[in-house]
Order: structure tokens, then sequence, then C-alpha cells
């Protein structure tokens, strides 16, 4: 009963995480779509900040962790911020500072390159989750 148990709440929990990100399918390679999502970031006239290479990391470090499991061929997430939706945001509430900076991912698994975005709470925050959603699915030539 508590093997079931701890199944259910193991199936909740990856349900869960699973609708916590937006993924939208890119048509190219790894190369192409950071290259996209990159040149739609700057283009708005945004900065990055930081581009995190998760891939390589848990490529790298997967034997030290006592794991054979390639989750990723290759990921990247790119950090930013927006003045203009960042202070939209914190003047509506000024503990929405704990959702910056924003982050766009790419991965590749399989051959099958995604872009995507996490979720964000329903209110100011859906002015992030728009900007995030419009630079994804313009990346994507959508």
């Amino acid at each position: 009963m508590k093997a079931l148990a701890a199944l259910a709440l193991g199936l909740m929990a990856s349900t869960a995480m699973a609708q916590e990100a937006v993924m939208t399918p890119f048509d190219g390679s790894f190369d192409d779509a950071t290259f996209a999502v990159e040149s739609e970031i700057v283009g708005r006239g945004l900065v990055i900040d930081y581009v995190s290479h998760v891939g390589e990391m848990l490529n790298r470090t997967g034997e030290d962790v006592g794991s054979d499991v390639t989750i990723f061929d290759q990921a990247d997430i790119f950090l930013f911020c927006s003045a203009v939706v960042s202070r939209e945001v914190m003047e509506a509430d000024p503990m929405n500072i704990a959702h910056c900076p924003y982050g766009i991912f790419v991965t590749e698994q399989d051959g099958e390159v995604m872009v995507g975005h996490r979720t964000y709470p329903d209110g100011p925050m859906q002015a992030v989750e728009s900007l995030l959603d419009e630079i994804v699915q313009a990346s994507a030539g959508n």
C-alpha cells in the first residue's frame, strides 16, 4: 500500500512539473534554435545576463553522481530581464522579484529540439509569461 501511495504521489508530482513549463517544437538544429532565441531576445533590446549550459553540466557530472542516464543531448537556458515588464510586475507586487531573471530554455533530446519557458502565477506575472511566449513563438518561426 505504501508503494502504491508513493507511486501515486510521484505521478502527481511529475504531472505538476510538466505543467510548469510551456514547450514548443523547433524545426531545426539545436544551434539554430539557440541562435534564434538569442537573436530574438537581443533584437527586442533586452540584454542576456547569462547562458546556463545545463546540458553540458548534466552530461559532464553524470558519472560523478552515479548515473549513466543522458537527460539531454544539449540544453541551454538564456537568463535575462526586461526593465519595462519587471517594473510593471514588481510595482504590482515587489515580491515578484522572486521570479527574476526570466529564462527561455532550448533542449535537444533524441534529435528533437524544443524551445520553452516556465509558467508563472496568475495575475501581474502573466505579463512576463506573455513576453516569454512571444519570444519563444517568434524563435520557433510561429
